[in-house]
């Protein structure tokens, strides 16, 4: 059954990805905007691009490449989103103290 996999599929998904990097950074992201739609609508297209591009390929993508490639890729990825939310959280910060701060 087509419904029975689909449901499966959501409920694995859902509860895997409750307090994973990927809410985690959707979390940090939202409180770091006043634009909540916005990083919905980005998660979302991000959320389900990769779950396309895993759905699509399988597992042919590690057969060409090894798995420390794709762990270093996705480590490397995570460093510089973290530097990014890290250095914006402080200049956030700073404008705050400066009384810039937009709304």
């Amino acid at each position: 059954m087509v419904l029975s996999l689909l449901i499966s599929t959501f409920i694995a998904v859902f509860v895997a990805e409750l307090g994973d990097k990927t809410q985690l950074a959707t979390l940090t992201i939202s409180g770091t905007s006043n634009k909540p739609w916005a990083v919905f609508l980005g998660s979302s297209s991000a959320l389900v691009f990769a779950s396309l591009l895993g759905a699509l390929t399988g597992g042919s993508i590690s057969s060409f490449l090894p798995g420390v490639v794709l762990k270093s890729i996705a480590s490397i990825t995570f460093l510089i989103i973290g530097t990014r939310l890290l250095i914006n959280s402080f200049t956030i910060k700073e404008e705050g103290k400066n009384g810039n701060e937009n709304n």
